[in-house]
């Protein structure tokens, strides 16, 4: 972890904390790797065959969004300043 990240306490600190450009950028990067993946996996042959509906594609922005949101998480647990 970079000496100058961001630490938190509170929610503000917290939503900074997640905000940061260099951790930003790494939280996008997990997500879209891993939530790839995890789209082949469970929903490419639903779209590839044509049989894709609003719910699938729901799926598929959810596909996307846990691994950021895990990633978030992982970061704020090592930047909490309350558990140091």
């Amino acid at each position: 972890m970079d000496a100058a990240a961001p630490t938190w306490s509170t929610l503000r600190e917290a939503l900074a904390v997640i905000a940061y450009r260099p951790h930003l950028f790494r939280t996008v990067r997990i997500a879209l790797i891993v939530g790839t993946i995890l789209f082949v996996i469970n929903q490419l042959d639903v779209i590839v065959r044509g049989h894709a509906t609003f719910f699938v594609w729901f799926k598929v922005v959810l596909t996307y969004c846990v691994p950021f949101c895990v990633s978030n998480l992982g970061i704020l647990v090592a930047t909490d300043r309350r558990r140091r």
